[in-house]
């Protein structure tokens, strides 16, 4: 037996090689009235189609109550009032009456029951976007800037942001059929049974594949956490190229150390012309290179780190059909979002509306809702901050948009402070089946109790990146924050500390575990030290990297 004959792929590869279609039983079960959810095969199929298979762990010792989290593709976070109106109504009929903002500038749905699956994804297809490689094996969304406050350059990046989204979609029929026809694909016709996608070929990619654009000096995506990066050079107001950054990730397994997060390295520059060839070329790399033997080591960030940087430069050389030049030069000072109302560079207004933990509820979703109805030449903007930006307001809808927020108390002006807007959390628990611990529902408390002892050691009103998951496969980016909480079981988390504001720095572990509750003993005393000491202007994350946290190194994740 040859050792390439020996080498063990994992399950999901197996599935992919005997349905490439991707179509599984999907549209049967769907079908079938007599079950509430999906094989453990067409649970992995489904990702592809946008939707995880989840059940209420809350409920669990009654038994599981299986529920749908549907996630939709929506390049750049970019929506018509419209299509908002239909997130909206889809998630008041069919899910639980919330929307939740992801870190990929997309909405989820979560509490989906499977009858009612596919008319929430027929539902979204007929607003004209779709949930297609939302999840999966694939390219998932492609993130772009959402702020219209630095450059008119933004709606060049924009516009590539969507070539490529739609350059790297897979072409699979299984999709349309399911969700639009709604019927069972013949896995046995030949044209299905050999289908080979014409990028992704027969097995997709080893896993899921991460993209963003942003504009220096704003890291509002946090591109180098994604496994291929544009980093637009822009002068004069005009896209003269992209820095190309390649393998960054954040997923890791507690006690593994062949698993870490990983910043993209700048590999070189390239003209816009050659954009969907280079993104392609960094794709198939992937595909081509990625481990189909071991899921938590399936991530480009390791071929990188294992192959190094002149190989990924010369494989993208080869197959993009060109040479990088050396990257120009570029500078990252923050990755916030700006809140409240702000001037375009065109003239118009934007809001930037802050909401807690990502989710789209109650009296900020009906504003939001009643807004849609009202200005339909408005866009609503969804931020990898999980924020939503109203942009293109003219003067006359701004003071509309101010009543309607005024009559649902959403404040438009001063909505939070600074330490819950530069916050961040996984859902985490009840829905998440990887979820070790809570992380969206305690983590406005975790924010409180930290900003009360920052008052209480003369630190009121510091701004300090918080972020916070469940488990250690780092959905909220927490690897770049500057306090993280990373969830290890019920209460209790793993505690890292020491990343920057302009989101190129990686943070380190401070300590293995901590209960929640002694945030308060252990935190006290080292925010008391960062008062006393830090230098003039330094930000906590800096000193805890500079003075307190010991020197770097590979075991310290």
């Amino acid at each position: 037996m040859s050792a390439e004959a020996s080498v063990q792929l994992t399950h999901n590869e197996e599935i992919k090689t005997a349905i490439p279609t991707l179509a599984g039983t999907i549209a049967a079960t769907i079908a079938n009235a007599g079950t509430d959810h999906f094989s453990d095969d067409d649970n992995q199929f489904l990702k592809f189609h946008g939707s995880y298979q989840q059940d209420d762990r809350d409920l669990r010792k009654a038994g599981k109550k299986y529920i749908m989290m549907v996630r939709g593709r929506i390049p750049g976070g970019v929506m018509t009032a419209k299509q908002w109106q239909v997130f909206d109504l889809l998630a008041s009929v069919y899910g639980n009456n919330a929307l939740r903002i992801t870190t990929r500038q997309s909405l989820q749905f979560h509490g989906v029951l499977k009858s009612s699956l596919r008319a929430v994804i027929q539902g979204i297809n007929k607003s004209l976007l779709s949930t297609l490689a939302a999840c999966g094996d694939v390219n998932r969304n492609v993130l772009a800037p959402p702020t219209p406050a630095y450059t008119r350059a933004r709606e060049q990046v924009f516009a590539d942001c969507q070539k490529v989204a739609l350059a790297l979609a897979p072409q699979t029929p299984a999709y349309h059929a399911i969700w639009i026809d709604g019927v069972q694909l013949d896995l046995e016709k030949p044209e299905n049974k050999n289908f080979v996608d014409p990028l992704y070929g027969k097995t997709y990619l080893p896993r899921k594949f991460k993209i963003a654009f942003v504009i220096p000096p704003v890291n509002d995506l946090d591109v180098f956490t994604n496994c291929l990066g544009f980093i637009a050079v822009v002068e004069n107001d005009q896209l003269v190229g992209y820095n190309l950054a390649v393998g960054g990730g954040m997923g890791r397994s507690h006690g593994n150390e062949l698993t870490y997060p990983r910043l993209a390295d700048v590999i070189g520059f390239f003209p816009p012309e050659k954009l969907v060839d280079v993104a392609k070329a960094v794709l198939t790399i992937h595909r081509d290179f990625g481990d189909r033997t071991d899921r938590k080591h399936a991530r480009l960030k390791y071929v990188v780190a294992e192959r190094g940087v002149d190989f990924i430069r010369h494989e993208v050389n080869q197959r993009a059909g060109l040479t990088l030049a050396p990257a120009k030069p570029y500078e990252f000072t923050t990755t916030n979002d700006l809140l409240g109302w702000r001037k375009a560079v065109d003239g118009s207004w934007f809001l930037g509306l802050f909401v807690e933990t990502g989710r789209v509820k109650d009296a900020q979703k009906t504003a939001l809702r009643q807004i849609a109805d009202k200005f339909q030449n408005i866009e609503f903007r969804l931020t990898a901050n999980q924020n939503v930006i109203l942009a293109n307001v003219t003067d006359t809808d701004k003071i509309g948009i101010n009543a309607i927020f005024a009559q649902h108390g959403v404040k438009t002006e001063n909505q939070t402070t600074l330490l819950h807007a530069a916050g961040m959390a996984c859902p985490s628990l009840p829905t998440c089946g990887l979820g070790l611990a809570e992380s969206e529902r305690v983590f406005p408390q975790f924010v409180d109790r930290l900003e009360k002892l920052c008052a209480e050691v003369g630190l009121a009103g510091e701004e300090i990146i918080i972020r916070s998951t469940g488990c250690p496969n780092g959905c909220a980016r927490p690897y770049m924050a500057e306090i993280a909480f990373v969830g290890k079981a019920p209460g209790r988390y793993q505690v890292l500390l020491g990343a920057n504001a302009a989101g190129t720095r990686l943070n380190r572990v401070w300590k293995d575990m901590l209960k929640e509750s002694d945030i308060e003993t252990e935190f006290r005393p080292v925010l008391a030290r960062f008062a006393e000491e830090r230098q003039a202007g330094e930000r906590f994350g800096d000193w805890c990297h500079r003075a307190f946290l010991p020197a770097p190194s590979a075991a310290t994740i």
